[in-house]
């Protein structure tokens, strides 16, 4: 979407302190010895004290309040039976609403103790998104945003996921544009002034080749490698972007 009053940018702000403030209080959680559904069920209580509510569990029906991806699971994990172990990436993604306004943000916890490449993936991942930001005006193309996080990728070693990327929010979950993570050499279109997406950065340590698990969810690595989430939901300006979904 893009904003058109003050109303739309004040309730986009309101369900954006919400994601970031269930995000920040269910990766406290994150601990060995925990399930993904206990994450997930904290983060159904924390929702309902907001009075938000679970946007893919609402609109899509999706098995849970948020998504937890585990490993070489990249996005859409099912809540369930699992545990946490040390060394875990765990990715945690929340898509929630609020009077009809939707924001979007995810994190990858590094669960101690941890490698030192597994923790290179992790802060990759979020200097990738940081580049990104700073391409992020109105007037620039889109495809220079994805080759922003590209670039980031490669500079350390790893790859995007190419099959899955950002996208406009606000109204509804996935709205235009699509943003590749990469340079998309068919994308000739501008970030206007007020537009509202979701900057999401998925990497991986191997070829960036997905699959679908059994649930009909998870996507996970073809080849098994780890993967890492990092997103905000943002508003472009013809300055620095809002950041609607900061903690």
């Amino acid at each position: 979407m893009s904003i058109e009053s003050e109303e739309d940018l004040h309730q986009l702000r309101r369900i954006g302190r919400i994601v970031g403030a269930v995000l920040a209080g269910v990766r406290a959680r994150v601990q060995p010895g925990v399930t993904t559904a206990q994450l997930d069920r904290a983060c159904a209580e924390l929702l309902a004290r907001h009075g938000a509510r679970s946007a893919p569990q609402h609109h899509y029906g999706f098995p849970g309040s948020l998504c937890i991806s585990v490993n070489e699971e990249a996005v859409h994990g099912v809540p369930g039976a699992r545990t946490v172990r040390p060394g875990d990436l765990v990715k945690l993604d929340l898509v929630a609403e609020l009077n009809g306004y939707i924001a979007d943000a995810a994190v990858t916890v590094a669960v101690p103790p941890t490698s030192k490449r597994r923790r290179r993936l992790v802060a990759c991942a979020e200097r990738a998104l940081g580049d990104a930001m700073e391409i992020i005006r109105a007037g620039r193309r889109i495809r220079d945003v994805g080759a922003a996080i590209d670039r980031a990728a490669r500079r350390d070693g790893f790859r995007v996921i190419p099959s899955l990327g950002g996208h406009g929010v606000g109204r509804a979950i996935h709205e235009e544009p699509h943003i590749a993570n990469f340079a998309d050499p068919s994308e000739d279109r501008r970030l206007t002034d007020g537009l509202v997406i979701a900057v999401e950065p998925i990497l991986c340590a191997g070829n960036g080749e997905v699959e679908e698990c059994d649930d009909g969810w998870t996507i996970r690595t073809a080849d098994g490698s780890l993967a890492v989430h990092h997103e905000h939901t943002l508003v472009v300006t013809r300055e620095r972007p809002i950041v609607l979904t900061a903690a």
